[in-house]
């Protein structure tokens, strides 16, 4: 499994646990991040959701320590931290020990039994960037856990169980794409996912595209941004049009022809409802574009899409909205909009790929002109989902 060119990037895994544990793993777990191509903040709203894995990755080395205690160390952040297999929740972790301290808590949960590691996380997949580092920690946390136990859940139930720790334990009201894009995804495409149905296929991207992550370099936090109020107002909305007469469950039921109704609403609710229904229509016309194989219809799917998350939805912001312009003005660029939950975060685009060094140093520098920022920009594949990496792949014994 040759996740990216030499070095290899489990190395810094490896290399913290022999750091700060003294011994070498019995296995590493390397789980991606993941761009959406578009189908913003449709997933909770029971929505369409196009998303890609991307190659850069939360990496976990962990070694079974015999003891009832699993032990962590990020290389991110300063000290160890542990919780007890028999009660994971029990401790008050630091917040980014939260997310496998609570995939521990519901696998056990799930009658999966918690045994004791020592385990290093790394990677190179950047943080608060919109890019979903909190899902692929759970989904390479759950992976090394269950390797502990002898287990091997399907990748979507391991979806689900992640799904529900960042939900129920960490407190972030997220909905079930960017866990299912770093369990499922296939390399070479995006993830065409059903958040109602949790129904699945891939697309293909073709030969002639390549992804480009342009990341503003301002975080973001779900849990204290405005992302809840955005939940809130949609929760709001499916209430107030259920009084109305619309027999909906969530915002999936109302169409387009239902939009002249939803007028009636108080703002901002009517312009949330406006963006969701818009945008679950717009992520089945970039996956039929995309199936065959017509990439030039992507531009102005993508510009729609973030013309209504800037005004309809008000999650961009003025670096997102700059990183934008300077994408579409670069050589090879098909198409360019926010992409996550956006109020800070990354931008992704669609750029020819014989033009991708072209693309990037034009977009740098017209990003810089616009705002007097440095982004950071990179060129990622579409990459295959998490997995468990053979001992052949990082080139360690298991010895101490």
């Amino acid at each position: 499994m040759a996740l990216m060119s030499d070095p290899a990037p489990w190395t810094a895994a490896v290399d913290l646990l022999r750091r700060e544990f003294g011994t070498q793993p019995d296995f590493v777990a390397g789980a991606p991040g993941r761009v959406n191509l578009i189908g913003e903040h449709t997933d909770y709203n029971d929505g369409l959701v196009l998303p890609a894995a991307i190659d850069r990755h939360v990496f976990i080395a962990a070694r079974r320590n015999g003891s009832p205690r699993v032990r962590l160390a990020a290389a991110a952040f300063e000290g160890r931290v542990e919780f007890p297999c028999d009660d994971p929740g029990r401790p008050v972790l630091p917040a980014w020990a939260r997310y496998p301290q609570g995939v521990a808590v519901k696998l056990l949960a799930r009658g999966i039994s918690v045994h004791g590691l020592d385990a290093a996380i790394a990677g190179d997949l950047p943080i608060g960037a919109g890019l979903s580092s909190s899902a692929a920690l759970e989904v390479a946390s759950a992976l090394v856990l269950e390797a502990a136990g002898d287990h091997a859940l399907p990748a979507r139930d391991r979806a689900l169980v992640c799904h529900a720790a960042e939900a129920e334990f960490v407190g972030v009201p997220s909905g079930i794409m960017d866990q299912f894009a770093s369990a499922l995804c296939r390399r070479g495409h995006a993830l065409f996912l059903d958040c109602r149905s949790l129904e699945t296929h891939h697309i293909p991207l073709g030969a002639s595209l390549a992804i480009a992550v342009c990341d503003t370099g301002t975080a973001r936090s779900l849990a204290g941004s405005a992302y809840a109020q955005r939940r809130r107002e949609c929760t709001d909305a499916v209430l107030a049009l259920q009084k109305t007469g619309m027999k909906i469950a969530s915002l999936r039921d109302v169409t387009a022809d239902d939009l002249p109704r939803v007028e009636r609403l108080p703002e901002p609710l009517y312009r949330r409802v406006r963006h969701v229904v818009t945008e679950n229509a717009r992520v089945v016309e970039t996956a039929t574009l995309l199936e065959s194989g017509q990439p030039a219809g992507l531009a102005e799917v993508l510009a729609a899409s973030h013309r209504s998350l800037r005004d309809d939805y008000e999650v961009s912001s003025r670096e997102l909205d700059a990183m934008v312009d300077a994408a579409l003005a670069s050589p090879g660029c098909i198409a360019a909009r926010m992409t996550g939950a956006g109020f800070g975060g990354a931008v992704v685009a669609l750029v020819q790929r014989a033009a991708a060094d072209a693309f990037l140093a034009a977009t740098a520098e017209g990003f810089q002109k616009r705002t007097g920022r440095a982004g950071r920009l990179f060129m990622t594949e579409a990459a295959e989902g998490a997995q468990l990496l053979e001992q052949r792949d990082w080139g360690m014994g298991t010895g101490n």
